[in-house]
């Protein structure tokens, strides 16, 4: 039997490219892994927008939805929404979607949890190595001729061995990265009041009862909680007080979890000794946004202390391909009446 026989005989002659679904951002290839799953079954159009606005009239008649993060889709968008079966999250966090007004609707909100666990640990890892070891200091200030060639220029550097890794949410990538922590001989501490207990058992850390204990003992933070109302700027100006001097900040998680104004003065002061962060809350950032003002003056300490990248710590090729696959198996379930898994609304 072909392939376009074993279609029909899996789908019917009637269902046969039935569907319309939509991916509303950040893609603008052509498609084939979306194809590979769902050309038997449904169009697969990519809209490339970057802003909410230019969804209006593109999207009401839409049957899934794929959404990634450079838009919206708030109750405005869902509204218009005719028929769709579900929107998927094109990733972990899903703060950027009306879910509780989806499910108002009747439709699931799902998204893809398992895609690049590993790469965001490891690129939350990076940067710790990075800012821990004095890597990216000295890189920057001896390029910038600040500083003579000579081992000290990014001290005082501590042994990370037998040093407090603290880490805030220990879902899958949170997990992933107090493992890379272990591993460095590091005294693993997380705070997550939603972990049910024995997970510090099983992975041989600590567990602590309130944030403001975790960040008095560590010399780094790394965040991997999802944003929510509870989690908004969860680390601001008085959470990074309750740190070390001379700790440091690594934040992979969500933009707004941080509250990003506070990080500059943070740098200047010394008190943290740098920062690394993958996600802010508006994404691309505005051009007069603070941080990235303080990140670009070369006589400001951030210059060399903060690391700041576009929200890539997702990203590797076959962790892009995992997760567009599993964004339209979502949709492919949805669109065939099966049950769908990592419903988060």
């Amino acid at each position: 039997m072909g392939v376009a026989e074993r279609s029909e005989a899996a789908t019917g002659p009637s269902m046969s490219r039935a569907f319309h679904v939509v991916i509303t951002d950040l893609l603008n290839d052509n498609l084939r892994p979306e194809r590979e799953v769902l050309d038997d079954l449904a169009e697969v159009t990519a809209l490339q927008a970057r802003s909410e606005a230019e969804l209006v009239g593109r999207i009401e008649r839409a049957d899934a939805v794929i959404v990634y993060h450079e838009v919206a889709l708030t109750r405005a968008t869902i509204e218009r929404l005719q028929q769709c079966r579900v929107i998927v999250r094109g990733g972990v966090g899903f703060d950027n979607v009306d879910g509780a007004f989806a499910r108002q609707r009747g439709i699931p909100l799902a998204n893809t949890p398992d895609y690049g666990s590993e790469e965001v640990a490891d690129s939350a890892l990076g940067m710790l190595l990075s800012l821990t070891r004095g890597i990216h200091l000295a890189n920057s200030v001896l390029r910038a001729g600040r500083a003579d060639w000579a081992y000290d220029v990014s001290a005082p550097l501590v042994r990370l061995r037998g040093r407090v890794l603290g880490i805030v949410g220990l879902r899958r990538i949170g997990t992933a990265m107090a493992v890379r922590g272990k591993t460095l001989g590091m005294d693993v501490a997380f705070y997550d009041p939603y972990k049910p207990d024995g997970y510090d058992k099983a992975l041989g850390i600590r567990r602590v009862e309130t944030l403001g204990e975790l960040l008095a003992q560590s010399l780094a933070i790394s965040l991997h909680c999802p944003l929510s109302d509870e989690t908004h700027h969860l680390i601001d100006a008085a959470a990074i007080a309750a740190m070390p001097a001379g700790s440091y900040l690594v934040n992979t998680a969500r933009g707004s979890v941080v509250d990003c104004l506070a990080v500059p003065p943070a740098l200047a002061s010394g008190h943290l000794a740098g920062a690394g962060i993958d996600v802010l809350p508006h994404e691309p950032p505005p051009v007069d946004d603070p941080l990235l003002a303080a990140w670009r003056d070369p006589e400001h300490p951030a210059h060399h202390r903060l690391i700041l990248n576009p929200h890539l710590a997702w990203y590797c090729e076959d962790g892009k391909r995992d997760m567009r696959r599993k964004a339209a198996e979502t949709c492919r379930r949805a669109l065939l009446g099966v049950p769908l898994r990592n419903v988060v609304n």
